[in-house]
């Protein structure tokens, strides 16, 4: 029978909100820049373009999980993960969608993301 694990995080302070903030900067850049990969892939007219973005989507993939991995020993995963992913879907639209390939972005999804960044502010609580 599996018994429960008692793992736990780095204690939380001051000096470790540099090394948390600069993680969740880190996911929130190689996120976009993978997903900004995946769509320039999905975009390339040949099989060379759509290797070599695939190739540079995943290793910002890997960097993603890398920083991921690293704000766990900092925050409780019911933090990190929801924190990590809500900035990645902001970052996504905003950055990538809207100001990269001209997506238009609806009210209904500013208002998404509104709630997004709520979440985020409540998670942190």
């Amino acid at each position: 029978m599996l018994q429960r694990l008692r793992l736990s995080t780095l204690p939380l302070s001051k000096g470790n909100l540099p090394i948390i903030g600069g993680l969740l900067l880190l996911n929130l850049i190689f996120n976009i820049l993978g997903n900004s990969s995946f769509k320039l892939s999905a975009l390339a007219s040949n099989w060379k373009g759509f290797v070599v973005w695939q190739v540079v989507g995943n290793l910002a993939g890997l960097v993603t999980v890398l920083t991921l991995t690293g704000l766990l020993k900092y925050l409780p995963l019911h933090v990190a993960q929801p924190m990590a992913q809500g900035l990645a879907i902001i970052g996504v639209q905003i950055v990538a969608a809207r100001l990269f390939f001209h997506e238009a972005i609806s009210p209904t999804h500013w208002i998404g993301m509104l709630l997004i960044v709520g979440g985020i502010i409540l998670i942190q609580k």
